[in-house]
Protein backbone atom coordinates (compact mmCIF):
# COMPACT_ATOMS: atom_id res chain seq x y z
CA UNK A 1 0.00 0.00 0.00
CA UNK A 2 2.95 2.34 0.51
CA UNK A 3 3.56 2.43 -3.27
CA UNK A 4 -0.13 3.22 -3.85
CA UNK A 5 -0.19 6.16 -1.43
CA UNK A 6 3.20 7.40 -2.65
CA UNK A 7 1.80 7.46 -6.18
CA UNK A 8 -1.23 9.50 -5.06
CA UNK A 9 0.94 11.95 -3.10
CA UNK A 10 3.33 12.39 -6.03
CA UNK A 11 0.46 12.95 -8.48
CA UNK A 12 -1.20 15.55 -6.24
CA UNK A 13 2.08 17.41 -5.71
CA UNK A 14 2.61 17.54 -9.48
CA UNK A 15 -0.87 19.06 -9.90
CA UNK A 16 0.00 21.63 -7.22
CA UNK A 17 3.15 22.60 -9.16
CA UNK A 18 0.97 23.11 -12.24
CA UNK A 19 -1.30 25.42 -10.22
CA UNK A 20 -4.31 23.10 -10.45
CA UNK A 21 -4.66 22.39 -6.72
CA UNK A 22 -4.34 24.49 -3.52
CA UNK A 23 -0.80 25.36 -2.41
CA UNK A 24 -1.20 23.61 0.97
CA UNK A 25 -1.30 20.23 -0.79
CA UNK A 26 2.41 20.45 -1.55
CA UNK A 27 2.98 19.04 1.96
CA UNK A 28 2.74 15.26 2.37
CA UNK A 29 1.10 15.47 5.80
CA UNK A 30 -1.73 17.62 4.40
CA UNK A 31 -2.27 15.10 1.58
CA UNK A 32 -2.31 12.27 4.14
CA UNK A 33 -4.91 14.12 6.18
CA UNK A 34 -7.05 14.84 3.11
CA UNK A 35 -6.90 11.20 2.01
CA UNK A 36 -7.91 10.06 5.50
CA UNK A 37 -10.74 12.60 5.60
CA UNK A 38 -12.00 11.53 2.15
CA UNK A 39 -12.01 7.90 3.27
CA UNK A 40 -13.63 8.32 6.69
CA UNK A 41 -15.99 11.24 5.89
CA UNK A 42 -18.21 9.54 3.26
CA UNK A 43 -18.35 6.28 5.21
CA UNK A 44 -19.33 8.02 8.44
CA UNK A 45 -21.95 10.05 6.57
CA UNK A 46 -23.34 6.93 4.91
CA UNK A 47 -23.41 4.86 8.12
CA UNK A 48 -24.72 7.88 10.02
CA UNK A 49 -28.10 7.60 8.27
CA UNK A 50 -28.64 4.18 9.83
CA UNK A 51 -27.29 5.35 13.19
CA UNK A 52 -29.82 8.21 13.28
CA UNK A 53 -32.67 6.04 11.95
CA UNK A 54 -31.98 3.40 14.62
CA UNK A 55 -31.65 6.14 17.29
CA UNK A 56 -28.16 5.01 18.23
CA UNK A 57 -26.35 8.36 18.32
CA UNK A 58 -25.35 7.84 21.95
CA UNK A 59 -24.03 4.39 21.10
CA UNK A 60 -21.40 5.82 18.75
CA UNK A 61 -20.51 8.36 21.44
CA UNK A 62 -19.96 5.53 23.93
CA UNK A 63 -17.72 3.75 21.42
CA UNK A 64 -15.72 6.95 20.90
CA UNK A 65 -15.14 7.29 24.63
CA UNK A 66 -14.30 3.59 24.93
CA UNK A 67 -11.33 4.14 22.63
CA UNK A 68 -9.67 6.08 25.46
CA UNK A 69 -9.73 2.93 27.57
CA UNK A 70 -8.44 0.84 24.66
CA UNK A 71 -5.53 3.25 24.14
CA UNK A 72 -4.60 3.15 27.84
CA UNK A 73 -4.74 -0.66 27.93
CA UNK A 74 -2.57 -0.88 24.81
CA UNK A 75 0.09 1.41 26.26
CA UNK A 76 0.05 -0.50 29.56
CA UNK A 77 0.57 -3.75 27.62
CA UNK A 78 3.56 -2.29 25.80
CA UNK A 79 2.10 -1.36 22.42
CA UNK A 80 3.55 1.71 20.63
CA UNK A 81 2.21 4.95 22.11
CA UNK A 82 1.43 6.36 18.65
CA UNK A 83 -0.41 3.25 17.43
CA UNK A 84 -1.86 0.92 20.11
CA UNK A 85 -4.16 -0.53 17.48
CA UNK A 86 -4.47 -4.13 18.71
CA UNK A 87 -5.90 -3.12 22.10
CA UNK A 88 -7.78 -0.21 20.59
CA UNK A 89 -9.71 -2.31 18.04
CA UNK A 90 -10.10 -5.29 20.40
CA UNK A 91 -11.54 -3.27 23.27
CA UNK A 92 -13.88 -1.22 21.06
CA UNK A 93 -15.29 -4.32 19.34
CA UNK A 94 -15.73 -6.18 22.66
CA UNK A 95 -17.35 -3.09 24.17
CA UNK A 96 -19.80 -2.85 21.25
CA UNK A 97 -20.66 -6.58 21.35
CA UNK A 98 -21.20 -6.56 25.14
CA UNK A 99 -23.39 -3.47 24.95
CA UNK A 100 -25.48 -4.96 22.15
CA UNK A 101 -25.72 -8.29 24.01
CA UNK A 102 -27.18 -6.57 27.10
CA UNK A 103 -29.57 -4.58 24.91
CA UNK A 104 -31.11 -7.85 23.78
CA UNK A 105 -31.06 -9.49 27.23
CA UNK A 106 -32.53 -6.72 29.43
CA UNK A 107 -35.68 -4.64 29.42
CA UNK A 108 -33.74 -1.43 29.93
CA UNK A 109 -34.13 1.32 27.35
CA UNK A 110 -31.29 1.94 24.92
CA UNK A 111 -30.60 5.41 26.35
CA UNK A 112 -30.29 4.10 29.91
CA UNK A 113 -28.02 1.18 29.03
CA UNK A 114 -25.82 3.26 26.74
CA UNK A 115 -25.63 5.96 29.45
CA UNK A 116 -24.34 3.37 31.94
CA UNK A 117 -21.71 2.13 29.48
CA UNK A 118 -20.75 5.68 28.50
CA UNK A 119 -20.13 6.64 32.14
CA UNK A 120 -18.29 3.39 32.87
CA UNK A 121 -16.01 3.72 29.84
CA UNK A 122 -15.15 7.31 30.78
CA UNK A 123 -14.40 6.31 34.39
CA UNK A 124 -12.21 3.34 33.43
CA UNK A 125 -10.48 5.27 30.65
CA UNK A 126 -9.64 8.31 32.80
CA UNK A 127 -8.37 6.06 35.61
CA UNK A 128 -6.08 4.10 33.29
CA UNK A 129 -4.87 7.28 31.59
CA UNK A 130 -3.75 8.64 34.95
CA UNK A 131 -1.85 5.38 35.48
CA UNK A 132 0.11 5.76 32.23
CA UNK A 133 0.93 9.46 32.58
CA UNK A 134 4.04 8.50 34.54
CA UNK A 135 5.44 6.82 31.41
CA UNK A 136 4.24 9.10 28.59
CA UNK A 137 3.49 12.73 27.91
CA UNK A 138 -0.25 13.30 28.49
CA UNK A 139 -0.38 15.55 25.42
CA UNK A 140 0.36 12.48 23.30
CA UNK A 141 -3.25 11.45 23.88
CA UNK A 142 -4.54 14.71 22.39
CA UNK A 143 -4.14 13.35 18.86
CA UNK A 144 -6.51 10.50 19.69
CA UNK A 145 -9.00 12.72 21.50
CA UNK A 146 -9.20 15.62 19.01
CA UNK A 147 -7.38 14.41 15.87
CA UNK A 148 -3.95 15.44 14.62
CA UNK A 149 -3.09 15.49 10.91
CA UNK A 150 0.64 15.76 11.65
CA UNK A 151 0.88 12.22 12.98
CA UNK A 152 -0.93 10.32 10.22
CA UNK A 153 1.28 7.65 8.68
CA UNK A 154 0.97 5.24 5.75
CA UNK A 155 0.06 2.53 8.27
CA UNK A 156 -2.83 4.68 9.54
CA UNK A 157 -4.02 5.31 5.98
CA UNK A 158 -3.79 1.61 5.08
CA UNK A 159 -5.78 0.66 8.17
CA UNK A 160 -8.41 3.28 7.41
CA UNK A 161 -8.56 2.22 3.74
CA UNK A 162 -9.36 -1.43 4.44
CA UNK A 163 -11.73 -0.61 7.33
CA UNK A 164 -13.61 1.86 5.14
CA UNK A 165 -13.77 -0.65 2.30
CA UNK A 166 -15.17 -3.39 4.57
CA UNK A 167 -17.66 -1.01 6.21
CA UNK A 168 -18.82 0.31 2.82
CA UNK A 169 -19.33 -3.20 1.45
CA UNK A 170 -21.28 -4.24 4.56
CA UNK A 171 -23.31 -1.03 4.43
CA UNK A 172 -24.24 -1.38 0.75
CA UNK A 173 -25.15 -5.07 0.82
CA UNK A 174 -26.82 -4.93 4.23
CA UNK A 175 -28.42 -1.48 4.03
CA UNK A 176 -32.01 -2.71 3.58
CA UNK A 177 -31.64 -5.31 6.33
CA UNK A 178 -30.14 -2.76 8.74
CA UNK A 179 -32.86 -0.18 8.09
CA UNK A 180 -35.71 -2.70 8.30
CA UNK A 181 -34.41 -4.33 11.50
CA UNK A 182 -34.03 -0.89 13.07
CA UNK A 183 -37.30 0.70 11.96
CA UNK A 184 -39.60 -2.32 12.20
CA UNK A 185 -38.10 -5.42 13.90
CA UNK A 186 -41.45 -7.27 13.79
CA UNK A 187 -41.72 -6.92 10.03
CA UNK A 188 -38.06 -7.89 9.71
CA UNK A 189 -38.77 -11.13 11.63
CA UNK A 190 -41.73 -11.87 9.38
CA UNK A 191 -39.52 -11.45 6.33
CA UNK A 192 -36.96 -13.79 7.95
CA UNK A 193 -34.30 -11.14 8.40
CA UNK A 194 -31.77 -12.31 11.06
CA UNK A 195 -32.31 -9.19 13.20
CA UNK A 196 -29.90 -10.06 16.01
CA UNK A 197 -27.11 -11.02 13.63
CA UNK A 198 -27.64 -7.83 11.62
CA UNK A 199 -27.54 -5.74 14.80
CA UNK A 200 -24.32 -7.39 15.98
CA UNK A 201 -22.61 -6.84 12.62
CA UNK A 202 -23.86 -3.26 12.55
CA UNK A 203 -22.40 -2.34 15.95
CA UNK A 204 -19.11 -4.08 15.12
CA UNK A 205 -18.68 -2.06 11.94
CA UNK A 206 -19.55 1.17 13.79
CA UNK A 207 -16.83 0.30 16.30
CA UNK A 208 -14.29 -0.45 13.56
CA UNK A 209 -14.86 2.74 11.53
CA UNK A 210 -14.98 4.83 14.73
CA UNK A 211 -11.61 3.52 15.89
CA UNK A 212 -10.04 3.83 12.43
CA UNK A 213 -11.11 7.49 12.27
CA UNK A 214 -9.90 8.68 15.68
CA UNK A 215 -6.52 9.94 14.47
CA UNK A 216 -8.02 12.33 11.93
CA UNK A 217 -11.26 13.32 13.68
CA UNK A 218 -10.64 12.40 17.32
CA UNK A 219 -12.41 10.03 19.71
CA UNK A 220 -14.40 12.86 21.27
CA UNK A 221 -15.71 14.20 17.96
CA UNK A 222 -16.03 11.20 15.63
CA UNK A 223 -19.58 10.60 16.88
CA UNK A 224 -20.53 14.09 15.69
CA UNK A 225 -19.63 13.22 12.09
CA UNK A 226 -21.98 10.26 12.31
CA UNK A 227 -24.88 12.38 13.50
CA UNK A 228 -24.61 15.98 12.20
CA UNK A 229 -24.45 15.24 8.42
CA UNK A 230 -27.41 12.84 8.80
CA UNK A 231 -29.34 15.52 10.73
CA UNK A 232 -28.51 18.06 7.99
CA UNK A 233 -29.66 15.61 5.31
CA UNK A 234 -32.95 15.09 7.13
CA UNK A 235 -33.58 18.86 6.80
CA UNK A 236 -33.44 18.87 2.99
CA UNK A 237 -34.28 15.34 1.81
CA UNK A 238 -37.69 13.92 0.96
CA UNK A 239 -36.81 10.25 0.46
CA UNK A 240 -34.57 7.60 1.95
CA UNK A 241 -32.38 7.74 -1.15
CA UNK A 242 -31.99 11.51 -0.81
CA UNK A 243 -31.38 11.19 2.93
CA UNK A 244 -28.46 8.81 2.31
CA UNK A 245 -27.06 10.83 -0.59
CA UNK A 246 -27.11 14.18 1.21
CA UNK A 247 -25.69 12.74 4.43
CA UNK A 248 -22.75 11.22 2.53
CA UNK A 249 -22.24 14.45 0.55
CA UNK A 250 -22.35 16.71 3.61
CA UNK A 251 -19.94 14.50 5.55
CA UNK A 252 -17.50 14.46 2.62
CA UNK A 253 -17.62 18.25 2.22
CA UNK A 254 -17.19 18.75 5.98
CA UNK A 255 -14.19 16.41 6.14
CA UNK A 256 -12.45 18.00 3.13
CA UNK A 257 -13.20 21.57 4.29
CA UNK A 258 -12.02 20.79 7.82
CA UNK A 259 -8.63 19.75 6.48
CA UNK A 260 -8.07 22.20 3.61
CA UNK A 261 -9.38 25.49 5.06
CA UNK A 262 -7.17 25.50 8.21
CA UNK A 263 -4.19 24.37 6.08
CA UNK A 264 -4.73 27.17 3.52
CA UNK A 265 -5.30 29.83 6.19
CA UNK A 266 -2.50 28.44 8.41
CA UNK A 267 -4.85 28.11 11.40
CA UNK A 268 -3.49 26.08 14.31
CA UNK A 269 -6.65 24.16 15.24
CA UNK A 270 -7.27 20.40 15.62
CA UNK A 271 -8.48 18.70 12.45
CA UNK A 272 -11.38 17.09 14.31
CA UNK A 273 -12.65 20.43 15.60
CA UNK A 274 -12.41 22.03 12.15
CA UNK A 275 -14.32 19.16 10.52
CA UNK A 276 -17.15 19.31 13.05
CA UNK A 277 -17.37 23.12 12.79
CA UNK A 278 -17.78 22.74 9.02
CA UNK A 279 -20.47 20.09 9.55
CA UNK A 280 -22.26 22.37 12.01
CA UNK A 281 -22.27 25.28 9.53
CA UNK A 282 -23.87 22.98 6.93
CA UNK A 283 -26.47 21.92 9.51
CA UNK A 284 -27.38 25.55 10.25
CA UNK A 285 -27.64 26.30 6.51
CA UNK A 286 -29.92 23.32 5.87
CA UNK A 287 -32.01 24.22 8.91
CA UNK A 288 -32.69 27.69 7.47
CA UNK A 289 -33.47 26.14 4.07
CA UNK A 290 -36.03 23.94 5.80
CA UNK A 291 -37.56 26.98 7.53
CA UNK A 292 -37.72 28.94 4.26
CA UNK A 293 -39.58 26.08 2.55
CA UNK A 294 -42.38 26.44 5.12
CA UNK A 295 -43.10 30.02 4.05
Amino acid sequence: MEFFFDFIRHTIQQLVQQGLLPESLKYSFVINALLAALMSGPILGFIGTTVVSKRMAFFSSAIGNATLTGIAIGILLGEPVQAPYISLFSFAVLFAILLNFLRHRTNMSNDTLIGVFLAASLAIGSTLVLAITRDINLHTLDEFLFGNILTLTTVDLTLLFFTSLATLAAGIFGFNYIMLSGLNPSLAHVRKVPVKTVNYLFVVFIALITVASVKVIGAVLVQALLVIPAASAANVSKSLKGFTFYSTLFATISAAAGILIPAEMELNIPSGGAIIIAATIIFIATFYIKLLKKF
